[in-house]
């Protein structure tokens, strides 16, 4: 699937929601991974280059976000910050918000998922996560911000960084994410987004990702006004 690059926004630096000396937090694209497969391609690793900014050393990002899905990734630009960055993360103390539509939607207006996930794997169907009681912990709070027919726009705010947790979760409330294949949210593209992500550093950094193109008429028609 082709990156969601936006008119005029296909040099990164157009990209760049925050740059300072030791963070940037960068607008993904949908479509682009973060990191080269095994096959090659095209991915965010082609763009450090470009913002590196004259330092020595490139960018690297701190955490990862599914190909499809578009917004705030947060790169280190030193090793000092990546370590920093990194330990937030793994301590689940980076704050993040997500948007997605949805299919159908939840009964309630809000709550919280709590259900642990477990990757299993066939030859035929590849690997993906499943909600399993053996699995690690997981836990996911929501709240509905729109509703249209047959959609809904939801808010998420991960409490645990687990593979895939934002899609399994919805899929496990009985409304898949739009456009999410493997968890049963029918073909097309993926409206998923990473929103918002408040990062505690000295000073504290944060920063807000619009939605991209592919998003914005789902959006529309729960309610969300540009």
């Amino acid at each position: 699937m082709a990156p969601d690059s936006g008119p005029g926004r296909t040099d990164p630096a157009e990209r760049l929601l925050h740059r300072d000396e030791t963070v940037l937090i960068l607008d993904k694209p949908a479509g682009l991974p973060v990191h080269a497969g095994p096959r090659g391609g095209a991915s965010i690793e082609d763009w450090l280059p470009a913002l590196a900014f004259g330092k020595r050393r490139l960018p690297q990002p701190a955490h990862r976000l599914d190909q499809d899905t578009a917004g705030c990734l947060v790169l280190g630009r030193t090793k000092p910050a990546l370590a920093a960055l990194g330990a937030l993360f793994a301590e689940g103390r980076a704050a993040k918000t997500y948007w997605a539509v949805v299919r159908g939607g939840p009964a309630a207006d809000s709550g919280t998922v709590d259900a642990p996930l477990l990757k299993r794997s066939t030859a035929r169907e590849g690997w993906w996560m499943a909600v399993d009681p053996a699995g690690q912990p997981a836990r996911t709070r929501w709240r509905v911000l729109g509703r249209g027919p047959g959609l809904a726009w939801l808010e998420l705010r991960p409490r645990t960084g687990r593979t895939h947790q934002i899609r399994v979760h919805c899929t496990h409330l009985g409304c898949p994410i739009l456009g999410d294949a493997r968890y049963g949210g029918g073909e097309g593209r993926m409206h998923l987004l990473a929103r918002a992500i408040a990062l505690p550093l000295d000073p504290p950094v944060s920063a807000t990702a619009p939605p991209p193109p592919h998003m914005r008429e789902a959006l529309a028609t729960c309610g969300w006004r540009p």
